[in-house]
């Protein structure tokens, strides 16, 4: 083999503990071709997972980082991945992949921890698109990649991701006033100012959750769900046609396994049945502009997913979000029980990118809807956007319209319509 055949093939890997949006340690990784091309990735992290991700490996060592310290992960970068993976080409990504999913050996990725597999996965995305001098939503999606995503903006947190009251994780608000990302994203920062402006009015918190949105006391999500509808309308829009609104439950986090009820426990303490829950999701569809609930019920109520699937599939978008953890077979059970109709992706919930796209693939070829998503511990790391073009999924999620680590993503999306100059199209996927 001529030594120019071999400029796409990994000559160093080397990781490094970086700090994620909430000031814990998480896996960077930098991987380096034969030709100079270099490919850098950011590991996120979750704070309410699904019991059946794949496994993040931490040190347990209470005397850094308070046990979170990622350097066994990063270590088995350094010395074993980048021993076994030199000369891999890494433009074979599933190969690599392939690969690195042997090495770890276990079904959860727990040996070498899924942080460090997926840190080393997307690098090397990363070094082939500066291989091919290509943008990596080219690269990923070929040349003709060009839809650009509706963004889900968090502007209301709760649930595990604030100290309030609430229950219920996020509150999103979802513009799809424009056929530009510009324009969407406009619309969004328009109605987070107005809701700011609401609730100094009346006399609530405006201190930020984990993903960037406000995080007030309320008494129960129809308080907030009011709350956006005032703010989209004082912004000049029109709720419902031009600005719609999601939520993403986390049912898993107040799930009660020995009654078998949903108990709001930073609230009001009501306990729920399913049929219950899905009851109060039909009445909240006649009052409000919802067009998307995610993790409405346990990720083990498959009983109850089928119910609110069967109630209300037909007039909404039900996300799986713990209830698949971007699992191609946990899928495959989804669609096989009709639980569902969409998937949320987390490239860290499984561990690798070819994983990821396959599962994806999964997804669209049997008619479920895909959103890229981001996590709530995350990094200034921008593949997410990238991939939610490559994908043509029309629908990002990842988080409110400001702090950096969120406000990066949609950056990047702003510089890709920017760079498609005009050949890119936004299609409501709510219509």
């Amino acid at each position: 083999m001529s030594m120019s055949s071999k400029q796409s093939h990994i000559s160093k890997i080397q990781a490094f503990e970086c700090l994620d949006s909430r000031g814990y340690p998480t896996v960077a990784a930098t991987v380096e071709l034969v030709g100079g091309a270099i490919g850098t990735a950011m590991v996120p992290s979750g704070a309410s997972t699904g019991e059946y991700e794949a496994h993040e490996l931490r040190d347990g060592d209470p005397q850094r980082y308070f046990g979170k310290g990622v350097l066994k992960a990063v270590d088995n970068i350094n010395s074993k991945l980048a021993t076994a993976l030199a000369g891999y080409d890494a433009l074979d990504q599933g190969t690599l992949d392939r690969k690195l999913i042997e090495l770890d050996g276990s079904q959860t990725k727990s040996n070498l921890g899924a942080n460090a597999l997926l840190g080393v996965s997307l690098a090397t995305a990363h070094a082939a698109a500066a291989y091919r001098k290509m943008p990596l939503f080219q690269y990923l999606g070929g040349i003709n990649a060009h839809k650009l995503p509706v963004p889900l903006v968090n502007v209301i947190n709760g649930g595990a991701h604030a100290a309030n009251s609430l229950d219920f994780q996020e509150f999103m608000i979802v513009p799809h006033t424009s056929s530009t990302f510009f324009e969407n994203i406009r619309a969004a920062s328009e109605v987070f100012h107005c809701l700011k402006k609401i609730l100094l009015k009346k006399g609530l918190a405006v201190g930020l959750g984990d993903e960037g949105g406000f995080a007030p006391d309320l008494k129960n999500p129809g308080e907030a769900l009011d709350l956006l509808v005032t703010a989209i309308s004082d912004a000049g829009y029109d709720p419902g046609e031009d600005i719609s609104i999601a939520l993403d439950v986390a049912a898993s986090e107040f799930y009660d396994e020995k009654s078998g009820k949903y108990v709001f426990k930073k609230s009001s303490k009501e306990a729920f049945s399913s049929a219950e829950m899905v009851s109060l999701y039909q009445s909240w569809l006649q009052k409000y502009p919802l067009v998307s609930i995610e993790d409405g019920l346990d990720e083990n109520d498959w009983d109850g997913w089928k119910l609110l699937t069967e109630k209300i599939g037909s007039e909404v978008q039900l996300v799986g979000d713990d209830l698949f953890v971007t699992n191609r077979t946990r899928l495959a059970q989804g669609i096989e029980a009709g639980a569902a109709n969409a998937i949320l992706v987390k490239l860290n919930q499984i561990g690798t990118l070819s994983e990821t796209l396959e599962t994806v693939n999964l997804a669209h070829s049997n008619y479920y809807r895909s959103i890229i998503s981001h996590r709530s511990g995350e990094t200034e790391d921008t593949t997410i956007a990238d991939l939610a073009v490559a994908l043509g999924s029309g629908q990002i999620k990842t988080g409110s319209v400001c702090r950096g680590e969120r406000t990066a993503k949609y950056n990047r999306l702003l510089w890709i319509e920017t760079y498609l100059a005009g050949a890119s199209i936004v299609e409501n996927p709510f219509i």
